[in-house]
């Protein structure tokens, strides 16, 4: 029976890598992944990361980009037998269960 693992991340960059490492390297449905705000507040995380940082610095106009008011949560539905491969790619991205 499948079981869903979840975790939750400060930066989208850093859920989308664990996303990323689990489908690449593990083999996992991607359909079987999902990303999601912890909170009803759109979010890209609560930490500046890749896209949302300009010459070094947080960017200071972010007009139409999600706000960075909210960690992120990820979870992925897989056989059992996945569920240690699941739980160390989260843990290797930063992910908090």
């Amino acid at each position: 029976m499948p079981q869903t693992i979840s975790a939750t991340f400060e930066t989208r960059r850093d859920a989308e890598m664990a996303v990323e490492h689990l489908v690449q390297e593990h083999g996992l449905d991607r359909a079987a992944v999902t990303i999601a705000p912890v909170s009803a507040d759109n979010s890209a995380g609560t930490e500046t990361a890749g896209a949302d940082i300009e010459d070094g610095h947080a960017k200071a106009d972010t007009e139409g980009e999600p706000a960075l008011a909210g960690r992120l949560r990820v979870s992925a539905t897989v056989d059992p037998t996945l569920a240690d491969k699941v739980e160390t790619s989260f843990a290797t991205y930063g992910g908090t269960p």
